[in-house]
């Protein structure tokens, strides 16, 4: 079996065969690993590209920009809108594929005009383990290239790679777009992707560092990494939380006591980071475990369909 060394250098040999290489770059660190490999093999012939949108939140956009710095390779900018498209606001199961077709079209119009051949995406061998991934289906039709995937570099690899080339984002939590924050069957729209970003904005500020806010037609369900909850339970933060998601549009607020699980909030989608992924099938929290179908319908359908005693 090839070592990580032996495969890295495979994929410069790889790519350093091409005349020039666009690479779809979140600053996550599937694609920033892309991007340094692309860039020893390549030098100025590698351009590193990211596709801003609503989905994006501007946090992950200063990442992108300062991790292509550290990189030092070339950085553009495209801009798009995934709300442009009703298929994707519709927001059902194969919401990822209109929205990975978008983000890399994006990508292969930048490429054209660049004059560069060949755009490379961050799919690494993890990626694609025969589970439910739209995404990837619109990397196929597009006939992107995964070097990772094409060289069987799996995830831990990346961030082995990623500390070899002494990159802040090795130990980065994956991020996926701020629209896998609403349930499967809810209509994607602006206000939504903007209350999840301000949320989220805040807890990041509290000092948490793997965390979702899942907006369910107006309740804010907040996730933590289990290791913060007893930070998420501290008086100060539950009534900053309460005060401030509630300002933002929320109509109420609720702490998920599961803790942060990837892809809770809706059956087979992707979550997408940027342009990688953590596409695992998402499911209704409680149904992760068992894939349960009754997970096929949003949360937020019934949350709030009895009515209970409350205290005036």
């Amino acid at each position: 079996m090839a070592s990580i060394e032996e495969k890295a250098e495979a994929v410069r040999e790889d790519l350093a065969d091409r005349e020039g290489v666009l690479v779809a770059f979140s600053g996550g660190v599937d694609s920033s690993v892309v991007a340094a490999l692309a860039r020893d093999a390549l030098g100025d012939d590698a351009v590193a590209c990211t596709a801003k949108s609503e989905t994006l939140p501007e946090a992950e956009l200063d990442d992108a920009k300062r991790v292509a710095d550290e990189i030092g390779v070339r950085h553009e900018i495209v801009t798009f809108s995934e709300l442009d498209d009703p298929d994707f606001v519709a927001n059902d199961g194969d919401r990822c594929y209109h929205c990975r077709t978008m983000r890399l079209g994006k990508m292969f119009e930048a490429a054209d005009e660049l004059g560069i051949p060949v755009v490379c995406d961050g799919t690494n061998a993890s990626d694609a383990d025969g589970g439910h991934r739209p995404g990837l289906q619109a990397v196929d039709e597009l006939d992107a290239y995964s070097p990772l995937l094409a060289h069987d570099i799996d995830k831990d690899e990346v961030r082995e790679l990623a500390d070899a080339y002494d990159l802040s984002v090795a130990d980065k939590p994956s991020m996926a777009c701020l629209s896998s924050r609403i349930p499967t069957g809810l209509e994607v729209t602006e206000q939504k992707l903007s209350r999840v970003e301000q949320a989220e904005e805040l807890v990041r500020q509290w000092g948490f560092s793997q965390f979702r806010v899942r907006d369910h037609d107006g309740l804010a369900r907040i996730e933590v990494g289990r290791d913060e909850l007893d930070a998420a339970l501290n008086e100060d933060f539950v009534a900053a939380a309460r005060d401030r998601l509630t300002d933002l549009g929320f109509d109420h607020v609720t702490l998920d006591l599961h803790g942060y699980q990837t892809g809770s909030v809706s059956p087979e989608s992707d979550e997408s980071e940027g342009d990688e992924s953590e596409e695992v099938p998402d499911a209704v929290a409680g149904n992760e475990a068992t894939g349960d179908s009754d997970a096929d319908e949003p949360l937020v359908e019934d949350v709030f369909a009895s009515e209970y005693p409350t205290a005036e």
